[in-house]
């Protein structure tokens, strides 16, 4: 069997399959179904300091291969987490990293700093795709000065792994990635969803309450595809590839790109065990090609 181990900042992975923020809850939620102690890791539910209700209703709408989303950060808070989530999940064997969110850097960095004091969570993740409440609701994540200035604010308190995820929602993602990497990142995380609608024809309006929504599923993993490929040539940071990942075949096309882990999203709703099934199918496609290490095909296609 090929060895499967990876590292993303200063944390160890048993292998490279990740799930992605929103769609595996805390993990609790999963333990029944999956092996929590055979993921590489998991990103549990989007973090903000204060607790957030999310968008109204309706917020979720299938499109074809993919699915749009306005759910809106709905979580009871960071300290809520650590006093109530953090103590089931501490001592799971396997990487819990928590994404975090937030309205303005100093708003990040709050969050960060009580995620940095829980000792077995040993990294975050920042979502900078949420509105810059201070710059007219533009979303940090599509400027480079947006996005530095969050990283910049949080890395001054939080000393562990620092994965920022990126938007897809940009023209030129590589130098956001660069900028990220340059505030201080040890990884980034790729794509988050592409911004979408849906309309009911008979009722003449959106499908999503507030008109848009993220798009996700097997529908954006061309795009994300060619992200990935662009960020892993323009970073020396390790990079985290996801979108619309379903199977083992897609999570190695992400690695072979340069890609050291994926996260698995959408993929989840279809299918709660579809994370074990994509380690073993990477197993049995490394065997199978005679490869002993996964490092061997990561980057590989250049």
């Amino acid at each position: 069997m090929a060895n499967l181990k990876v590292n993303i900042g200063n944390i160890s992975l048993k292998n490279p399959v990740l799930t992605a923020s929103g769609t595996f809850g805390y993990g609790l939620e999963f333990a029944d179904l999956v092996d929590l102690n055979r993921l590489g890791g998991f990103v549990v539910k989007g973090t903000t300091l204060l607790p957030r209700q999310g968008n109204d209703y309706p917020r979720m709408a299938e499109s074809a291969a993919g699915m749009l989303n306005c759910v809106g950060l709905q979580n009871k808070g960071v300290e809520y987490f650590a006093q109530n989530i953090y103590p089931l999940l501490k001592d799971v064997d396997s990487n819990v990293i928590v994404n975090v969110s937030g309205s303005d850097p100093e708003n990040y960095a709050a969050c960060a700093a009580r995620i940095d004091s829980l000792q077995r969570i040993p990294a975050i993740e920042l979502n900078i795709s949420c509105p810059n409440v201070k710059d007219g609701g533009m979303a940090f994540g599509t400027s480079c000065q947006g996005a530095a200035s969050v990283v910049r604010a949080v890395r001054k308190v939080y000393h562990k792994t620092l994965i920022v995820k990126l938007s897809p929602n940009v023209t030129d993602i590589a130098s956001i990635a660069r900028a990220v990497e340059d505030e201080g990142a040890d990884a980034v995380s790729l794509i988050n969803t592409l911004m979408g609608m849906s309309v009911d024809i008979e009722r003449r309006c959106s499908r999503l309450s507030i008109g848009t929504g993220g798009l996700s599923g097997p529908c954006v993993k061309p795009v994300a595809l060619r992200m990935v490929s662009q960020v892993a040539k323009a970073v020396k940071i390790p990079v985290i590839g996801l979108g619309g990942i379903s199977n083992a075949t897609d999570a190695l096309e992400f690695m072979m790109l340069g890609a050291s882990a994926i996260q698995i999203g959408t993929a989840n709703f279809v299918d709660p065990t579809v994370t074990i099934k994509v380690i073993d199918g990477m197993n049995e496609w490394l065997d199978a090609h005679g490869v002993k290490d996964i490092h061997e095909i990561i980057g590989c296609i250049r």
